[in-house]
């Protein structure tokens, strides 16, 4: 292949798959002139929690809302511990500093980069209320022992899933072993709103979540709207507003609808990679363990600066000057993000090697197979014969 400039990136790092299905839901709801939290985000619900086999859940405008409802729904603040890794998202951690309490950061496996259930169990002081797991790139944390964890120390277990709407590990659905487990469909991820996510899992917890994602307010405009009338409410919480759209759970049911088929090119997407690029001298493709099946939201490349004729860095920007193939990080390390700078009280040395070398390949449904080969055909160009 010839090297170019391109003028624009000819295979994004991500592309949202939204067709005809989701255009007639969402037209269909603004015909209907109810555009709020109402009959539509309702059936979202019902469809996660019906497929989970969780006991509730609620539809609310981010999976940052979900988390911080999470933590709000099970009383935990000023002067709690929440263990988490710091190999994620800020979302999860700025959620924690936001009810007052302190993330404690505790270092990921090596494999699969989720939190480490040992380093986690070590991190545990009179103070912890909380483990919050976050599903690396669609591979599951491990649910069995997190679980244990959780039970034998009397604290809560949260999954971030935001990455892992359909995997399993050992026969266990990512979300469900939690006591609260929460999806995001933001615009990059494995199914999309655009803005938008899901908190799942206890009645009572997610009862108290939704109560407190609407203001406070003993019942929902809905239910108000259907049988009494809209100013006939109680406030019995100090809440927020965080409930999803009818507009965005529009886009939601049929997205949700397509979640096996997407997860299962995202895998065909996947193997396709590991097959051709496994092998190449500094560069490791991802691990998948016996008894799993990952969502494959991120596929990662690990670069190793040491042995690899390119860096992580160079990488990057060589596929997208050369091939118009754009790539991403995930993540920088909150730990060093500035307003997290030195919250680190341990050694996070699989975190930040992780970090460092870690390349995120296109890998998303809309991808034709011409794409996904010439990506695989750059990365190998790059490495040379």
């Amino acid at each position: 292949m010839t090297a170019q400039t391109p003028t624009t990136v000819e295979v994004p790092w991500n592309r949202p798959s939204l067709g005809e299905e989701e255009i007639a839901e969402f037209a269909g709801t603004v015909r209907s002139g109810w555009l709020t939290h109402g009959p539509k985000a309702t059936a979202l619900e019902e469809a996660v929690r019906e497929e989970l086999g969780v006991r509730d859940a609620f539809a609310v405008s981010s999976c940052t809302a979900a988390l911080h409802l999470a933590l709000l729904a099970a009383g935990i603040g000023d002067g709690d511990e929440v263990i988490t890794p710091s190999l994620t998202f800020c979302a999860g951690p700025n959620v924690i500093r936001q009810v007052g309490a302190r993330p404690v950061f505790a270092d990921v496996e090596p494999v699969t980069y989720n939190l480490c259930p040992e380093q986690a169990e070590a991190a545990i002081t009179t103070r912890t209320k909380a483990i919050m797991v976050m599903h690396y790139g669609g591979h599951p944390a491990d649910l069995a022992a997190f679980r244990d964890l959780a039970d034998r120390h009397g604290l809560l277990l949260i999954e971030d899933a935001a990455h892992a709407l359909l995997a399993r590990r050992g026969g266990l659905r990512a979300g469900a072993v939690g006591d609260l487990g929460a999806f995001s469909f933001y615009a990059n991820k494995v199914i999309t709103t655009g803005e938008g996510g899901i908190l799942f899992g206890r009645r009572d917890l997610v009862g108290k979540a939704r109560l407190l994602g609407r203001h406070g307010i003993d019942s929902s405009v809905w239910q108000r709207h259907n049988g009494r009338h809209t100013a006939d409410y109680e406030v019995v919480e100090a809440g927020l507003k965080y409930v999803m759209s009818d507009l965005t759970a529009a886009v939601g049911l049929p997205q949700w609808r397509k979640l096996a088929g997407f997860t299962a090119r995202r895998a065909e997407i996947a193997a396709a990679y590991t097959d051709a690029l496994s092998g190449l001298p500094g560069l490791a493709t991802p691990t998948v363990l016996p008894g799993v099946e990952p969502g494959w939201f991120l596929y990662s490349l690990f670069i190793d600066p040491a042995r690899a004729p390119l860096t992580r860095e160079e990488t990057a920007e060589r596929l997208l000057t050369q091939y118009g193939i754009a790539t991403s990080h995930h993540f920088r390390p909150v730990h060093t993000l500035r307003f997290y700078s030195g919250s680190a009280t341990r050694p996070l040395p699989v975190t930040e090697t992780a970090a460092a070398r870690q390349l995120s390949l296109p890998c998303y449904p809309a991808m034709t197979d011409d794409q996904v080969q010439r990506v695989i055909t750059a990365v190998r160009a790059l490495w040379g014969p």
